[in-house]
C-alpha cells in the first residue's frame, strides 16, 4: 500500500505505508503468472464457500478485490540483482520470487508431486483443514496461492485463519522501533503455560489487533493459579479428605439438582460440547470464557458449601468434592491445548489416565478419576510478584 505525497516543487512521489520508505521505480525483465485468468475462479469459489475465511472481515475484503480486475504476477527477479534463491528452471539468470518459493513449500512439504492412486494428495493430507496465517499476508494466501492450487488442479485450503497483531502501546511491533514485547522474558517470568493462557484468553478472538499488557498477563494469571490451582489445593485439604473418606464416593451424574448444585451442573453438562463448538469455530477466547466460567461456579460453590466445616455433612461434603473434582477433570480436558503441560498435572494428580484424555472424554460424568494426589502444586509462581 502507497500513499502520494508532493515534493516543494509539486513533484509526486510514494510512501510506503508498510515501512514509511520513499517508493523507488524500476523496471525489468521478469517471467510472469497469468493471475488474471483465475479472478472469475476464485470469486465463484470465495462466493460459494462463505466461511472459508475467517474472520469474516477479510472474507468481505478477498471478495472485494476480486471484483476488481487482477494484474498479472511478476514471479521472478533477475539475478544480477537478487543472487540468493531459487533459479528460475531453465534460466539461471532469473530467481524465482520469494513468495512463489513460499507457497510452493506448503505443498513440497507433504511430498507434492505426489505418486499415490490419484496422485491427489490427500493421503498425504492435502488439503489442510485449516491454514493459520496473519492477516497482513492475507493476499498471499488467499488470492496467489489459491490461483496457483487452481492452476495445478489440486484442491484449495479449506479455510483459512487470518489472525490480528499483538501491539505495544496501539502500535505493530516493529524491532527497528523498539517496541517489541520479549516473549523469552516473560517465560522465564510465568512460565509458558501462563504465557499461552494469556494469549489465548486475551488475543483468541482473531478480529482486532490486541495490546500486549504486562498488567493484564498479570491479571490473567492471578486469575487461573486462583480458579485452578487453588481450586485442586483446597478440594484435596487434608480435612475434607479426611471426612468424604468415611463416605461413599457419589455418581457426579446422580447428585440432585438442588439450589446449591444447580449452577454448577448447568455450567458442567453442556460444557464439552461448548468449547468443541467454539474451538471448531476459531472463537478460542469464548472456549477459555467457557472454562473460566465452570470454574468460577467451582470455586463458589466451595467457598458457600464449606465442605471442610464440622457442620456439613459428609454427605454433602463428598458431593461437594466429586462435583468440584469433576469441573476440575473436564477442564483439564479442555485446557490440553492452551496449557498442556499443567493440564497434564493436574490430570495425572486427579489419577486420570492417558487414554481417558480426549475431547469425548471431556462430557460430563464420563469418569475416569483415580487416585487422587493432595497437596500438588500445579503453579510454582511467586503470587507476590504477580
Amino acid at each position: 500500500m502507497q500513499v502520494a505525497r508532493q515534493e516543494k516543487d509539486g513533484v509526486e512521489y510514494h510512501i510506503s505505508t508498510t515501512s514509511g520508505s520513499r517508493v523507488e521505480w524500476q523496471e525489468e525483465e521478469n517471467y510472469k503468472f497469468r493471475l488474471s485468468a483465475f479472478r472469475e475462479s476464485l470469486s465463484a469459489h470465495f462466493s460459494a464457500h462463505p466461511d472459508a475465511i475467517y474472520p469474516p472481515q477479510h472474507h468481505t475484503d478477498i471478495l472485494a478485490a476480486l471484483q476488481e480486475p487482477l494484474e498479472d504476477l511478476s514471479i521472478s527477479r533477475k539475478r544480477s540483482r537478487l543472487s540468493w534463491g531459487i533459479p528460475v528452471p531453465n534460466d539461471p539468470e532469473h530467481t524465482m520470487y520469494v513468495w512463489i518459493d513460499a507457497l510452493t513449500v506448503y505443498l513440497s512439504s507433504v511430498g507434492y508431486p505426489w505418486k499415490t492412486t490419484g496422485g491427489d494428495g490427500r493421503s498425504a493430507g492435502w488439503p489442510p483443514n485449516v491454514q493459520v496465517i496473519g492477516k497482513d499476508i492475507l493476499r498471499f494466501h488467499a488470492i496467489y496461492f489459491p490461483a496457483m492450487l487452481q492452476a495445478l488442479g489440486l484442491p484449495l485450503t479449506t479455510r483459512l485463519l487470518a489472525h490480528s497483531h499483538w501491539t505495544v502501546d496501539r502500535a505493530k511491533m516493529s524491532k527497528s522501533v523498539g517496541n517489541v514485547a520479549d516473549p523469552i522474558k516473560a517465560i522465564d517470568e510465568f512460565g509458558i503455560d501462563l504465557i499461552r493462557y494469556y494469549l489465548a484468553r486475551v488475543g483468541g478472538r482473531f478480529k482486532d489487533d490486541v495490546d500486549w499488557s504486562q498488567e493484564q498477563l498479570q491479571k490473567h494469571s492471578r486469575e487461573i493459579i486462583s480458579l485452578l490451582g487453588n481450586l485442586f489445593m483446597r478440594a484435596t485439604s487434608a480435612k475434607i479428605m479426611k471426612k468424604v473418606a468415611a463416605v461413599k464416593q457419589p455418581d457426579v451424574t446422580l447428585i440432585s439438582e438442588s439450589s446449591a448444585f444447580a449452577p454448577l451442573l448447568a455450567r458442567l453438562k453442556p460444557i464439552a460440547h461448548e468449547v468443541d463448538t467454539q474451538i471448531h469455530g476459531f472463537q478460542l477466547a469464548d472456549a477459555v470464557e467457557s472454562i473460566v466460567l465452570a470454574l468460577q461456579e467451582a470455586n463458589l460453590l466451595m467457598t458457600q458449601a464449606a465442605p471442610w466445616a464440622a457442620e456439613t455433612p459428609a454427605s454433602v461434603a463428598a458431593d461437594v468434592q466429586a462435583l468440584v473434582f469433576e469441573t476440575l477433570r473436564q477442564s483439564a480436558i479442555l485446557l490440553q491445548p492452551i496449557m498442556p503441560g499443567k493440564a497434564t498435572l493436574l490430570l495425572d494428580s486427579l489419577g486420570v489416565p492417558a487414554s481417558l484424555r480426549t475431547m469425548a472424554d471431556a462430557t460430563f460424568g464420563k469418569g475416569g478419576l483415580g487416585e487422587i494426589r493432595p497437596g500438588v502444586r500445579l503453579f510454582d509462581v511467586d503470587m507476590s510478584k504477580l
